[in-house]
């Protein structure tokens, strides 16, 4: 067996029972560093524990896909919910075993943010620049989300210098393409964990720099500061 869960955003109190019960019955338990960190304490002392990163996951992954074909149980936890952000990890998981695998769904830190800020997703459209490969189409959608007076939810792309696309980043090219300055604007960094909440709007969002743990809720025009009740200060 192998199965693919959502370890959710960072507090283990967000990760399914059944999340719980699939690590703690398994024989192989796979994932990122930081996301294995997370389920540490549910993960059976005769486990083998797999852990990769961006370098090293083809190899490691093969290395897990030969333990599934051996007979082993065999988990391999993402952070937050797979639908939201991991499909490219796990196509790679997939090619490693030949074969399609089960998933199961984590709550993420999307779901997280729509809760604190009380939005709602049938008005609301979810986009993720955590991603490798080009990410002009996202862009592009991103401007017409906003322009449809749609609000946006938003993954920003944390990695090295030349491909960051952060909360900053974000609000400048929005605004040069011509999206209004005042769009309410919030930016909440390690939801579940040591929360840290920022409210403004596009312009001044353009000004900050914000932490690799972040995400952003962009508001449609017609949402201003004023209609939005103040969420708690954490």
């Amino acid at each position: 067996m192998i199965i693919c869960i959502g370890a959710g955003p960072g507090d283990t109190g967000y990760l399914t029972c059944r999340g719980a019960e699939l690590i703690q019955q398994a024989d192989v338990v796979a994932g990122f560093d930081a996301v294995v960190n997370v389920v540490e304490t549910f993960i059976p002392d005769a486990a083998e524990v797999v852990l990769m990163n961006y370098r090293d996951q083809t190899e490691k992954l093969e290395r897990v896909a030969k333990a599934h074909h051996a007979g082993k149980k065999c988990v391999i936890v993402f952070m937050g919910d797979i639908h939201f952000s991991g499909f490219q990890y796990l196509e790679r998981v997939e090619r490693a075993c030949g074969h399609p695998v089960e998933t199961l769904p984590g709550i993420s830190s999307a779901q997280i943010l729509a809760s604190r800020a009380k939005v709602c997703f049938d008005e609301t459209t979810f986009i993720t620049f955590h991603r490798r490969g080009d990410l002009e189409p996202f862009k592009r959608h991103l401007v017409n989300v906003l322009n449809d007076q749609r609000n946006a939810i938003v993954i920003p792309c944390p990695w090295d210098a030349a491909r960051s696309f952060m909360p900053r980043h974000i609000a400048a090219y929005l605004i040069e393409q011509g999206v209004s300055s005042i769009h309410p604007t919030e930016v909440w960094e390690n939801l579940t964990g040591n929360e840290a909440e920022w409210k403004g709007n596009l312009l001044e969002c353009s000004e900050l720099d914000f932490s690799d743990m972040s995400i952003m809720l962009i508001r449609c025009i017609d949402q201003m500061p004023s209609q939005i009740e103040p969420a708690n200060q954490q």
